[in-house]
């Protein structure tokens, strides 16, 4: 019993001490109690931490999920469709060349096809990823997902090249989709960071192109290219481009380095906030377009969209991917009437199958709906002739009075009728009109290798096989300042000496003008200058037979 009183004495004894120790250090100050809230908010902290590396952990362990990468060496595959022929190399799939099958470099049965991507071109890989500011294709280890065939494609299929690779510690998975009957290629990028770290990634897609793409010269440069939100933008300065280059960022829609008639573009799948980069290396123009950066979680994937246009800038195919990428195409402030002369020119070859003839054949019908206005204009010279030894009086009888001779030249128009300015208005409403078909033949790629007379006349040499380049013997330039001459000539003289000279030298100088131009503008000039004098001939005709009939 004594025992138990015992053991029960030591307890409370314990308990006691236990907790009125407590208490009295408590009350003495020995120790602070702490802040209910200090505490909740520790506990929270403390379950936050508990979190995170739960989700770390869950994280990693995805990451681990994923499938070993084993790489490959790198090796050529071909593409082969209707459009073109393609090689990618394996490893990382940048282009080492892109012929396409229905262009060719000259005139000649065997010319070469044009190559998109030549040997100097492909020094600089186009199509290669840029990772992080590093080159994917020869800093990462890549293999071919998509078995190990080369990819043939009929009318209407598609196909697909799929590439697996590491760079940079980062995941990389690409699939290039290609449709047989367009020379637009697709592709999904998919960016897996597979560390246990948090990682910034910044991608940039590139293309480029070889100045040897371009005729040169003023009517077929290379130059690189942009849209930004709906404007376009050009820079073809060699000394620019190889010195500082050029830069934008907006809402880029495409970006890439192109001639008159051939494009090599990027398409990104984001447009806000995309920044282009251009610069000329040698002869080999290369464009890159930057997404903004991404941030990725340990175990988190992106997936990025972007195109690629390699291929002729055939306005009908550009448009059937974009209005923008349409814009390439630059048919100038006119291009309103520059789009419907090419639907009537389009109109025409159907019929004829001859661009040259339907060149004339536009002519002709822009020549009728613009005769009205000329012949308010022939006749209004005609007034002016008339009135031109008045003029002449007028001029030696106060030349030596600036003054007084316009107020008088001026009553004399006022006294017949005539008003001076009537013969250059319908001028100024049909400029809008040549200025269209400028643009419209200049940049249709329908009119490149066109022929019109393949061969001179009793030989066999090449003469107008090519619309969209110039007369080799400049024959055409030289009729059509003939036309140009003789048409002055049946034209009443300006009243100015000065201008007399002027005019006198007109046709000399818009010969000179017109020896470089494309030939299909100058068979338009010439024929419409043909068509002028006709008509001009007829209303002096008509003029003559009137004046006979009044006497």
């Amino acid at each position: 019993m004594q025992d138990s009183k015992n053991l029960i004495l030591a307890i409370v004894l314990c308990l006691v001490i236990l907790f009125g120790w407590g208490r009295l250090a408590e009350y003495m100050g020995w120790v602070q109690t702490p802040d209910p809230a200090a505490v909740a908010q520790q506990q929270e902290a403390v379950r936050q931490e508990a979190v995170k590396a739960e989700q770390h952990k869950e994280e990693a362990a995805k990451a681990a999920t994923l499938p070993v990468f084993t790489p490959a060496p790198g090796r050529d595959l071909t593409v082969d469709s209707p459009l073109y022929e393609a090689v990618f190399y394996t490893g990382g799939g940048p282009l080492r060349s892109f012929k396409l099958k229905k262009f060719q470099t000259g005139l000649a049965p065997d010319s070469p096809l044009v190559n998109m991507v030549d040997e100097r071109t492909a020094a600089v890989a186009p199509l290669g990823l840029v990772i992080n500011s590093q080159p994917s294709w020869s800093t990462g280890q890549w293999s071919l997902d998509s078995g190990e065939q080369n990819l043939k494609l009929d009318a209407g299929q598609q196909g697909a090249l799929r590439l697996v690779g590491v760079v940079d510690n980062l995941r990389v998975v690409r699939e290039l989709t290609f449709n047989a009957d367009s020379y637009l290629i697709k592709e999904k990028i998919r960016l897996i960071n597979a560390g246990d770290q948090p990682r910034s990634v910044r991608v940039s897609y590139t293309v480029a192109s070889d100045a040897s793409n371009a005729a040169g010269g003023r009517y077929d440069s290379m130059r690189v290219a942009w849209d930004n939100d709906g404007s376009l933008s050009e820079e073809s300065s060699s000394k620019t481009l190889e010195s500082t280059g050029v830069q934008a960022t907006g809402k880029i829609y495409w970006a890439g380095a192109m001639s008159t008639y051939f494009l090599s573009a990027v398409l990104p799948g984001e447009t806000n906030n995309v920044t282009v980069k251009g610069l000329l290396q040698k002869t080999v123009y290369r464009t890159a377009v930057e997404e903004p950066e991404n941030l990725l979680a340990p175990g988190q994937e992106k997936e990025l969209t972007v195109s690629y246009w390699l291929g002729p800038k055939d306005r009908t195919q550009l448009l059937a991917v974009s209005d923008q990428l349409a814009k390439s195409i630059d048919l100038g402030m006119f291009s309103i009437i520059a789009k419907g002369l090419l639907w009537l020119l389009e109109f025409f070859h159907k019929y004829v199958h001859n661009w040259g003839v339907a060149i004339i054949l536009l002519t002709i019908v822009i020549k009728a709906v613009f005769w009205p206005l000329t012949a308010k204009s022939y006749a209004s010279m005609e007034k002016m002739k008339k009135l031109q030894p008045m003029m002449t009086a007028i001029r030696e009888k106060y030349k030596d009075n600036k003054e007084l001779m316009n107020k008088e030249v001026m009553a004399l128009y006022k006294t017949y009728g005539v008003n001076p300015a009537s013969g250059c208005v319908p001028i100024l409403i049909q400029l809008p009109v040549f200025f269209g078909l400028y643009q419209a033949l200049l940049t249709s790629i329908e009119l490149r290798h066109a022929p019109f007379i393949m061969y001179l006349p009793f030989t066999d040499k090449l003469w107008l096989a090519d619309l969209s380049a110039k007369d080799p013997y400049y024959i055409t330039p030289v009729i059509m300042g003939l036309t140009m001459f003789l048409q002055q000539r049946m034209s009443p003289p300006a009243t100015d000496p000065t201008q007399q000279k002027i005019m006198m030298f007109l046709p000399l100088i818009f010969t000179v003008l017109f020896l470089g131009f494309p030939s299909g503008l100058v068979i338009y000039w010439l024929v419409n200058n043909i068509l002028s004098i006709f008509q001009q001939w007829l209303m002096m005709r008509k003029n003559k037979a009137a004046a006979r009939a009044e006497a």
